[in-house]
């Protein structure tokens, strides 16, 4: 890219922001941008991964799931991409939630979720303990959003589409972890995104800060005593990063920077003030990202919530029950299975908390109930693992089976009939209803391949 393709007033900022090295800055933007993937370490361990892996690639220092690969690689092609092994994300998006240090049983909210990378990336960490809401203001994003969470197989996460004023009144002091990966003027993405240089100007910087302070305030008041929240942009103003953080902590007292020392033994560099983060597209291998740790003050005391006992009615979801005891190994708690127009969601939360909420999803969506007989979903597939379920075909990355699966073909073989898991190389990726040695295709048509 020729430094007349970036926006004038910014190159003259970031002259003075950056002084003699702000040339070396600017040549990076000549470079071509660096792509990554995720290990989806909720579906198999990264060790497991890399020794089954086709793709040539090399470690992203600041994360031990994350990975460069070279763009003729493809990943997006591959069946392990469509049974949710990885997640294919810029390099630097991999940072943030490492700095959230989610633990198993957590109660995590990603304010800014779509697509929903560092929405999957929690879901991992907390292994399906706890409870993620995943949320996202605009509709056209929020589908996306609840497609690469499905993918991914998280049990526990609840996906929402609403306003952070809306997601405050509900949820106050309630999470033990708060992302807010805020919406910015994303100055640190113009070597790869066009549409993000043409619509700069300082005037949107300056919205985009106002923006973000008045989300962190919402933020703050969701946030329990003794919690953690982390900010971040992909953007290099000060006004969006540490500036903004200045005027949070001046307005909120009851708040204060954790100075951390970054979890892994990388160079990331510090930020204008301590507690804070910054990758440079220059020293790093990856587009521009910034990155603060806030904690609340205060003592930390454990909540886990609950499930309203009349959640579940065994009468109404006994198609569900036949399917369980035909199909799976594993048992569910119908206290937690959530019926609503037929469809069959199993809840991580208090259904309470979600009442006047616009929920995409409530919990994992299990399936529908049709004319008394229970149809199971594609997020059901892939949450499960092949010792969870009584009957699997396995296929082969390198087949030509799992091609034809995945162009909804019906496949011969040899499998005692009923609803049967597809995997491939011994992951989930879909089902198929065994009938007299065929394999009648459930992949879903709008994932389809041509």
């Amino acid at each position: 890219m020729e430094l007349q393709a970036l926006p004038r007033d910014f190159v003259d900022r970031m002259k003075k922001q950056l002084g003699d090295e702000s040339q070396v800055f600017f040549e990076s933007y000549g470079k071509g941008e660096h792509k990554g993937l995720r290990v989806n370490t909720l579906k198999i361990p990264v060790d497991d991964f890399v020794s089954i892996s086709p793709f040539n690639m090399e470690h992203v220092p600041w994360t031990p799931d994350g990975f460069y690969y070279l763009p003729e690689s493809q990943p997006g092609k591959h069946p392990y991409h469509a049974a949710g092994l990885y997640y294919i994300q810029e390099p630097s998006a991999m940072a943030p939630v490492q700095l959230l240090s989610v633990k198993p049983g957590d109660k995590v909210l990603d304010l800014c979720a779509a697509p929903g990378g560092k929405s999957a990336q929690i879901g991992a960490a907390l292994k399906g303990e706890g409870v993620l809401i995943s949320n996202e203001i605009h509709p056209s994003r929020v589908l996306a959003l609840g497609q690469n969470l499905e993918r991914m197989g998280i049990k526990n996460v609840v996906i929402t589409n609403e306003s952070p004023k809306k997601l405050a009144d509900k949820f106050n002091g309630f999470f033990d972890k708060i992302l807010v990966d805020a919406p910015c003027s994303g100055e640190g993405m113009f070597r790869k995104d066009r549409d993000a240089r043409d619509e700069w100007s300082i005037s949107n910087v300056e919205k985009c800060a106002l923006r973000q302070e008045e989300i962190l305030d919402y933020a703050s008041s969701m946030l329990k005593p003794g919690g953690r929240m982390v900010y971040s942009t992909c953007t290099f103003s000060f006004g969006e990063n540490e500036g903004n953080i200045k005027k949070f902590l001046n307005n909120h007292r009851d708040f204060y920077m954790e100075n951390l020392t970054y979890p892994y033994d990388v160079s990331i560099d510090k930020g204008y003030m301590e507690g804070t983060y910054r990758i440079w597209p220059h020293r790093q291998k990856g587009e521009g990202h910034f990155m603060a740790i806030l904690g609340k003050k205060g003592e930390f005391v454990p909540d886990y919530g609950y499930i309203p006992d009349d959640i579940g009615n065994e009468k109404q979801i006994t198609p569900f029950l036949d399917f369980v005891a035909d199909v799976l190994t594993d048992t569910w708690d119908i206290k937690k299975i959530y019926l609503k127009d037929g469809k069959l969601y199993f809840i991580p939360v208090d259904i309470s908390l979600l009442k006047g909420l616009k929920v995409l999803r409530p919990g994992l969506y299990m399936g529908e109930i049709r004319k008394k007989r229970f149809i199971p979903s594609h997020a059901l597939a892939l949450s499960l693992r092949r010792e969870q379920v009584k009957r699997y075909v396995d296929l082969s990355a390198k087949g030509e089976d799992i091609l034809k699966y995945m162009q909804g073909n019906v496949i011969s073989m040899d499998v005692k009939n009923g609803w049967t898991l597809v995997l491939v190389d011994g992951y989930s990726i879909g089902w198929a209803k065994a009938v007299d040695g065929m394999l009648k295709n459930h992949y879903p048509k709008g994932l389809r391949i041509s």
